[in-house]
């Protein structure tokens, strides 16, 4: 894999840039909209960002690699949460049935 992503830059580089975008939309995004200028900025430098990082993934470090196992376990813990959510309803219409 890793080597098919040093002979497809560009394709690595799409990959990388949607990961991060994925990874900081969902962590560290804060509940407020920016202003459209700030956005166009902060997107801008994650686009350089993801070119650095491109750097690193075709110097053969496992870029790509990392940025899917935080997307997993991120996509883990969206899991967990939903089902103690499901596990807290059934509970309280248990509780109110009880009554």
């Amino acid at each position: 894999m890793q080597s098919w992503f040093a002979t497809h830059p560009l394709i690595a580089y799409v990959v990388i840039f949607i990961l991060l975008t994925y990874v900081y939309n969902r962590v560290f995004r804060v509940n407020q909209k920016l202003s459209l200028l700030k956005e166009v900025v902060l997107y801008a430098l994650m686009a350089l960002g993801s070119g650095i990082l491109l750097v690193f993934q075709h110097d053969k470090l496992p870029i790509i690699q990392c940025l899917l196992v935080a997307v997993g376990l991120m996509l883990l813990v969206r899991v967990r949460y939903f089902l103690e959510a499901r596990q807290k309803r059934r509970a309280a219409a248990d509780s109110v049935k009880r009554r």
